[in-house]
Parts: C-alpha cells; sequence; structure tokens
C-alpha cells in the first residue's frame, strides 16, 4: 500500500497559491475534489494526515482538518478511526468523469452551416481584460475597487443568508422578482428619474443588454425598421440586427438625436437621452418633446436607455419616459455604472401588459434573475447605501471629469472634448488624419489604455479620429500622469508643468 506520505504521489495534486481569489481551504477541496472525480485517488489509499499535508503545503494544520470535514460532510471522503480519510467507495461507483477526445476532422460538424445568424461576426466590444493592472486605465463601465462599498455589500449578503432570508429567495420564483427589490426600485431609483410606475410595471434584468435583447426577441422582426443614434451604442445595434431589424442611422448634434431626421416608417427610435452613447450630451427639451410628439403622430415606440444617468449631474433632467403620457416610452435601466458591473442587475419600466409579456419570455430565456442577488440589492437599497454610493461617486467623479479636462487641455489642446456635465467618460475628437486605434497601441506600451471610437459608427468608413476616456476606474493621481504619457505616446511632446 502507498504511504500517505509519499511526495511523489501528492506532489501534483495540490496547487496552492497566496495569490488566488480562493482561500486555502477552499483551494485545498477543490484539489481533493477534482482528483476524485478524475479518478487520481484510489479507495484503498489513505490521504495524508491532517499535519503531514499542512506542513508539506505550508499552511495552518486547522485549514486542512477543516477541509477534510467538510468534505466528509458532503460525501467525498469517509473517516476510519486510527487509520486517516479514504475516498467514499458511493463516489467511485459513479461513472467517472469523461475525457474530451480530439475532433474527428473527417466528420467534424459545420456549425457555421447551421446557425441561423452570426452573432460571432457582429461589432466586438471593446475587451481590456487586464485593465485593473495597467497604471492608467482610462476604461469605460469598469468600477474602481477603492470606491467599491465592500463593508456595506458584505452586509447585505450576510443578512442575505439568514435563514429566514434564505427562505424567502431559495424556492423557484417561476417568472416573478423579488417583490423587495421591485418596491425599492419603485421607491429609491425611478422616483430620482421622474418616473413614478406600478409594480406590475417593472420587471428585473441581467442588465441593460439582456433587457434589450428580450425587447428585441419579443417586438422585433426580419424588416423591422429601427431609427437609433449615429454614433450610437454598437451593442444595442448587433442585437436589433440580430432581430432581424433593419437599422436606420440618425445622426447626433450638440443637442442629442436630430429628431427631424427620424423616418416617419420607422417601427422604434432608440435613445440615450440622459447622456448620450458616446457624446455624453443629453437631448434638449425641445427634441424631447418633438420625439414624443412625432412617436405619437407616427405610430412608434421609444426604447429609452438610461445610459450613464444614475449619478447625481449638477444640473439634472427627468427621464423621457417622465414625460410620456401615451406609454410609447419603455424605459432601460441598469445599476451597472453605481454598484458594480460584474452584479449584471437591471430593469425594464414599461406598460403592465408589455411587462407580462416579458416575464412569459424571460420564463423560457432563464426563469428569473438569481434571487439571492435580487435580495442582497433589494437590502443594499433599502438601508441606504446606494444613496450613500451615488452621492459619494458622484463627488469623486466629477473631480476625475474636472481634473481630466485640464489635462487635456493642457497636453492634448489639438483634441476637442464634448463639453457636458456629468457622466463617467469624455468623448474627445482629434485633428484630422489621426488614428485612434494606433493610438491606442501605441498608449498600451506606455500602460495608458483608451477606448477608440470608431466602434460606435455605422456608418462607412467609419471614422478614426475619435476616442472615448473613462473616468470611472482610474483614480484622481493617475490622471494627468496618464494624460501625460498618452500625450507622448501621441507624438507630441508635454509641456513643463
Amino acid at each position: 500500500m502507498p504511504q500517505r506520505n509519499d511526495a511523489a504521489i501528492w506532489s501534483g495534486l495540490f496547487r496552492i497559491s497566496a495569490e488566488s481569489g480562493q482561500t486555502l481551504q477552499a483551494q485545498i477541496r477543490q484539489a481533493i475534489v477534482a482528483a476524485i472525480l478524475d479518478r487520481q485517488i484510489a479507495a484503498s489509499m489513505p490521504l495524508p494526515s491532517c499535519r503531514i499535508l499542512a506542513e508539506k503545503l505550508g499552511v495552518a494544520r486547522g485549514t486542512v482538518v477543516l477541509a477534510f470535514q467538510q468534505l466528509v460532510d458532503q460525501g467525498f471522503l469517509v473517516a476510519r478511526e486510527r487509520r486517516g480519510h479514504f475516498v467514499n467507495p458511493e463516489v467511485l461507483a459513479t461513472p467517472a468523469k469523461p475525457h474530451l477526445k480530439q475532433p474527428d476532422t473527417t466528420s467534424e460538424v459545420d456549425w457555421k452551416a447551421l446557425r441561423q445568424f452570426a452573432p460571432s461576426e457582429m461589432p466586438r466590444p471593446a475587451k481590456h481584460e487586464n485593465w485593473i493592472k495597467s497604471s492608467y486605465p482610462f476604461v469605460y463601465g469598469q468600477f474602481d475597487p477603492a470606491l467599491f462599498p465592500t463593508a456595506e455589500w458584505r452586509e447585505c449578503n450576510r443578512m442575505a443568508l439568514a435563514v429566514l432570508e434564505i427562505r424567502n429567495w431559495a424556492a423557484d420564483m417561476v417568472d416573478r422578482d423579488d417583490p423587495l427589490l421591485i418596491e425599492q426600485i419603485q421607491a429609491r431609483l425611478l422616483p430620482r428619474r421622474g418616473i413614478f410606475a406600478n409594480p406590475d410595471e417593472i420587471i428585473v434584468t441581467l442588465g441593460a443588454q439582456n433587457a434589450l435583447y428580450m425587447l428585441s426577441t419579443l417586438l422585433m422582426a426580419k424588416g423591422t425598421k429601427v431609427a437609433m443614434e449615429d454614433p450610437g451604442y454598437p451593442d444595442a445595434r448587433s442585437i436589433f440586427r440580430l432581430a432581424g431589424a433593419d437599422i436606420h442611422a440618425t445622426p447626433v448634434d450638440r443637442s442629442g438625436i436630430v429628431t427631424s431626421s427620424i423616418p416617419d416608417d420607422a417601427n422604434f427610435v432608440f435613445v440615450t437621452p440622459s447622456h448620450h452613447c458616446p457624446t455624453m450630451v443629453p437631448m434638449s427639451a425641445e427634441r424631447r418633446q418633438d420625439l414624443l410628439a412625432r412617436a405619437s403622430r407616427n405610430d412608434q415606440i421609444v426604447i429609452e436607455d438610461g445610459y450613464d444617468s444614475q449619478l447625481i449631474d449638477e444640473a439634472p433632467q427627468q427621464a423621457l419616459k417622465s414625460l410620456d403620457r401615451s406609454g410609447r416610452v419603455i424605459y432601460v435601466g441598469s445599476m451597472s455604472k453605481t454598484l458594480a458591473p460584474g452584479l449584471r442587475m437591471g430593469y425594464i419600466v414599461a406598460p403592465a401588459p408589455l411587462v407580462a409579456e416579458l416575464r412569459a419570455l424571460r420564463r423560457f430565456m432563464l426563469r428569473h434573475p438569481p434571487a439571492n442577488n435580487q435580495r442582497a440589492v433589494a437590502l443594499f437599497l433599502s438601508l441606504g447605501h446606494h444613496e450613500a454610493l451615488v452621492r459619494r461617486l458622484s463627488t469623486a467623479f466629477e473631480e476625475r471629469r474636472k481634473r481630466l479636462s485640464h489635462a487635456i487641455s493642457a497636453f492634448l489642446p489639438e483634441w476637442r472634448s464634448t463639453d457636458s456635465a456629468g457622466g463617467t467618460s469624455l468623448w474627445l475628437e482629434g485633428p484630422r488624419g489621426i488614428d485612434s486605434r494606433g493610438l491606442a497601441e501605441a498608449a498600451s506600451a506606455r500602460s495608458v489604455i483608451i477606448e477608440p471610437g470608431d466602434r460606435f459608427f455605422d456608418q462607412t468608413p467609419k471614422p478614426t479620429r475619435f476616442m472615448r476616456l473613462g473616468i470611472s476606474s482610474i483614480a484622481l493621481q493617475h490622471i494627468e500622469p496618464g494624460i501625460r504619457e498618452l500625450a507622448t505616446a501621441a507624438g507630441r511632446r508635454p509641456a513643463a508643468a
């Protein structure tokens, strides 16, 4: 029988790292479970003793003891008196996890031929997987770990895991949402935007993109005509096209979408009136009234994306939905810019009959967003944590936006930025002939991340002299040095401080 302390047997099973996001105990459990399911540990082979394994891994003995005990409780291991811990024979009686075989190229399935549409060929998002390791991450839509409400979020998750709370969310909710979350959206989030809705007019989604996908699936088909801003939100454009819709690119100026350019025969109009994506200009009051009048006259539905509207602006405007008197505006909201983009929590506000249909559709897609997350967010809202976070973020981002504007004026004076209050990014137009993608590559070599602006345009050829700089994830003191590096990458010698 192999000795349980034989280093050659166990050295390959454990890869413990202090830099892992998992606790040491969790890493030990994962390594043992993987070895058991892969049939790397025989039923007759005792595992190393807690003392020996702790010494080998350089961890406390109690860490190994707790890991072994949980695996016993879960049925992966059995403890035999005076002999140690062994793999539970019942686990080994189940079929082994199959190993993947190399595909037979002679009979490989042609998945491209089988697909009904081609999502992989749609414009790709701006991916910055290692943005957090960059010195100067001017990325949009990410969060700042220094501003994240870690203690408050942990508190709400602990509360959601209380016995009575688990009973509230653990059951299958089918097509319903957490009533507390609906109540908090209704009472805390929507009134800030001037929207007052009944509970049956609100549905929770997995973020704004999930909301747009459900709306396009339910309401659009081949030949549906959608007017939307150009430049505009590229993923919304792709989502509508996946549903078969024809996109009518509508120009944008300093007052928002040019409503006189919206075709009378458009079925839908998609807008980001609070802060236009990506220029950040707000839609003027005159354009809002004209858009609603045209929608009523031409029997059009308006989809309003509350893009970058969660924060407190110096001159806030109410949502377009708040002016709607005919039920033609569908409002899409999200908590990504305030709480966290990875949480994927959003909502739709629409007339009750449409929300009922969306609930039926969502049931077939995913039933409902995870109820434990819904309850944690509901508690976060109800305890006032979100209100406090919004105030803190609004102050921080206002400082960053001003610092960024000043730095651009000093070190990139040939780049013109959109002068608009609020939001978490700046839209810049460079001199003619500039290639923002080439600039992004040069800047990346200097640990500066920027976003080229060509992806926001639907026109061909796409303009190359635009870029977007986000402020949500870069510290205040790094903004000016980052713009200095960007100016150097652009081939411009920074002026002396």
